[in-house]
């Protein structure tokens, strides 16, 4: 009782849902992008006083940072789950693109990657962004690459496992920011494909 009355007391509306107004920020940023998304137009979203905001996160950087945690949480562990691995590499890189072009394009609202449009584009001016830019493409590369390693990758292949994992992520990327751009599923489950047969063919 006592944590719920100080809670009450800084501002925070009675029935306040933590991950609900995270998703609302996420959302946000991601249909407006960082610089688009006002502090008041998040705070709208998020039925969060702009004071209540400031104590939770310190203000629109740290929302940025919690919003592209929960969006790794929510939207990209379906992608990283479809590495598998769960059955041979073509079936697990299809899946994987698959679930990349879903995510891509799914929500007309929400086009492409709130990390490889929406961070990507705010981290040109932000060391801190492009920190952790840095942070979640090495973290999607490392996801690949292990799973091109598991799949006993040729030790004398003229790519390594790292570089693939690299071509793999970037053709990923790419996609999202076509999506972005208003291309569509149809248009880029092709790139997908053609994706998944440059790394076999590495992989020989």
């Amino acid at each position: 009782m006592a944590e719920t009355s100080i809670t009450r007391a800084r501002g925070r509306p009675k029935g306040f849902d933590d991950q609900s107004a995270l998703e609302a920020a996420t959302c946000v940023f991601w249909q407006a992008g960082y610089d688009g998304a006002s502090v008041d137009q998040l705070c709208r979203a998020m039925n969060m006083p702009r004071a209540t905001l400031y104590q939770s996160h310190g203000g629109k950087e740290g929302l940025f940072f919690a919003a592209i945690a929960h969006y790794v949480d929510t939207r990209m562990a379906p992608i990283a789950a479809a590495l598998g691995p769960d059955g041979s590499l073509r079936d697990d890189l299809t899946a994987f693109f698959a679930e990349v072009v879903k995510l891509a394009t799914a929500d007309p609202a929400t086009l492409g990657c709130l990390i490889s449009c929406v961070l990507a584009d705010a981290a040109g001016t932000n060391c801190a962004f492009r920190d952790e830019l840095d942070r979640r493409y090495s973290a999607l590369e490392a996801l690949l690459a292990e799973r091109l390693r598991q799949s006993r990758w040729r030790a004398d292949a003229s790519v390594s496992p790292d570089a693939a994992a690299g071509l793999a992520a970037a053709t990923a990327r790419g996609i999202m920011l076509r999506a972005r751009s208003g291309q569509q599923s149809q248009d880029l489950a092709p790139v997908a494909a053609a994706a998944v047969a440059a790394l076999l063919h590495f992989s020989d």
